[in-house]
């Protein structure tokens, strides 16, 4: 067939076309590949301030850590009762028909309940109170409740 068509020539110069532009675009990756950087190149720093950095530390800015200081996890439950319990508060409500009230701590301004059965003196509501705490399901539980002077 000595005579092409005009369709054909124009589809196969596309042809063409397209493998001349893949072969291109395969060349210029190839170029500009950015694997086999050097480890230099890929290391990050960490700063004194916790911020990832290209560039390393300077050691002048360094400190020595002792790792004895370093706590992971949640701190031992000893650690958490070695503060004194006792506390003074306002009686805010007692009804004694009921058996029970609550005490505004003055220290910390929370609301805290206080059962008949650990009063061991009569208290009224406005009545200055010492007493410790424990912690029950519900939350924290005055005991040992008394008068203070």
């Amino acid at each position: 067939m000595a005579s092409e068509t005009m369709g054909k020539k124009d589809r196969e110069k596309k042809k063409q076309k397209k493998k001349q532009d893949k072969a291109e675009k395969m060349l210029n990756r190839k170029e500009n590949n950015n694997k086999g950087k050097s480890l230099e190149d890929m290391m990050m720093y960490l700063d004194e301030n916790g911020n990832l950095s290209p560039t390393p530390p300077d050691p002048r800015k360094m400190r020595e850590i002792n790792p004895e200081f370093i706590q992971i996890g949640v701190p031992k439950k000893e650690e958490l009762e070695a503060e004194d319990k006792t506390r003074t508060g306002i009686v805010r409500f007692f009804d004694i028909t009921k058996g029970y009230g609550f005490i505004d701590d003055l220290v910390t301004k929370e609301s805290i309940f206080v059962h008949k059965n650990q009063v061991k003196e009569n208290i009224g509501e406005g009545n200055k109170v010492s007493f410790e705490t424990e912690k029950t399901p519900k939350g924290l539980s005055a005991i040992n409740v008394k008068r203070a002077i």
